[in-house]
């Protein structure tokens, strides 16, 4: 199993919209796409303005022909051309992979 965290730098202001926007629309697509988020923070330090969200995969060519699929669907396209009409969301993406460790049983 591969995990991703995905860390979002959002643009000021944004917060609430890109929360919207996975709540009511991406969770369900990336289901649709294979990928299953298993966790998601936001910030403590809500200065910051930061997102965080892991996405299982079941190795690192499913995860990239998942997002493939996932950045060409037409309900995806649309709905980030509709919630990005006052601007981009994020600032900065990062995604660090993990794998888990023989010595501790992560549940």
């Amino acid at each position: 199993m591969l995990y991703e965290l995905r860390i979002y730098d959002v643009n000021p202001g944004k917060m609430k919209v890109i929360q919207e926007r996975f709540r009511d629309h991406v969770i369900q697509l990336f289901m649709n796409h294979g990928m299953k988020v298993t966790h998601f923070w936001e910030d403590l330090d809500e200065t910051n303005n930061r997102l965080y969200y892991v996405v299982e995969h079941a190795n690192l060519e499913m995860r990239n022909l998942n997002y493939d699929r996932f950045r060409n669907d037409p309900e995806w396209i649309e709905v980030k051309r509709i919630s990005e009409l006052d601007g981009p969301l994020v600032n900065k993406q990062e995604s660090i992979f993990m794998k888990n460790v023989p010595f501790f049983d992560n549940k």
